[in-house]
């Protein structure tokens, strides 16, 4: 921008000295000491608008660095975040149409929609990282079942694992209902942990779960390293 400015502005000097410069030939009344002072002048007016663009282009490059160094200093915190969330409660996280999914360990028991007491601490950490993170963001709870009973039941069961977990983190995270949705896939099969593995007992557990994922616009994670 700045190169085209000045170029604008000299080719605008030019033609104002090729008209002076045409009155001093066919003009005797066209005086040189005339002629001087307007070339001054425009040679002012060149040398202020080049300070003028200078300090805009200078402010707006100051300004775009300073941002593209603190985005860059939240894409590294947010990937250790991300890490450490990983190895201390072994979640896996996955990129999904431009939204980032959380397969946290967060089970229950057979034919059960009640959170577990020792689900809750990834929960809580889970809901630190977004309000750090993603303010604002979408956050889609998934509920999951095994295969055992009809699909219609494993329907409303894994509704009321995700409504669970919703009003958890309504409550304990701070999130408002606007920001928070429950979705059920029920014993949908290419879902399933291990597929047709089933209760009752601990068999299937890894089956009947809740997924969570955010749908971000703001922080670019597309370059964040997540393995």
């Amino acid at each position: 921008m700045y190169t085209r400015l000045r170029g604008v502005q000299a080719a605008a000097a030019l033609g104002v000295v090729g008209v002076l410069l045409g009155m001093a030939g066919c003009a005797p009344k066209v005086k040189r000491d005339d002629f001087n002072n307007e070339v001054a002048r425009l040679r002012e007016e060149m040398q202020a608008g080049d300070r003028q663009v200078a300090s805009q282009v200078g402010g707006r490059l100051d300004s775009t660095n300073q941002a593209v160094a603190d985005h860059a200093r939240r894409l590294d915190a947010l990937d250790q975040e991300l890490q450490a969330f990983r190895s201390e409660y072994n979640v896996s996280m996955e990129k999904v149409k431009g939204m980032l999914k959380f397969n946290v360990p967060v089970h229950f028991e057979f034919a059960s929609s009640e959170l577990r007491d020792a689900d809750r601490p990834v929960l809580d950490r889970f809901a630190s990282v977004v309000k750090e993170y993603y303010p604002g963001a979408m956050i889609t709870v998934e509920g999951f079942t095994d295969p055992s009973g009809s699909v219609a039941y494993n329907r409303r069961l894994g509704q009321r694992r995700a409504d669970a977990v919703k009003e958890y983190l309504a409550t304990s995270g701070g999130f408002s209902s606007e920001t928070l949705k429950a979705v059920s896939y029920g014993e949908v099969r290419n879902r399933q942990v291990v597929p047709g593995a089933e209760g009752p007992g601990d068999a299937g557990i890894e089956n009947r779960r809740v997924a969570l994922v955010i749908d971000h616009a703001a922080v670019a994670t597309d370059q964040v390293s997540i393995r």
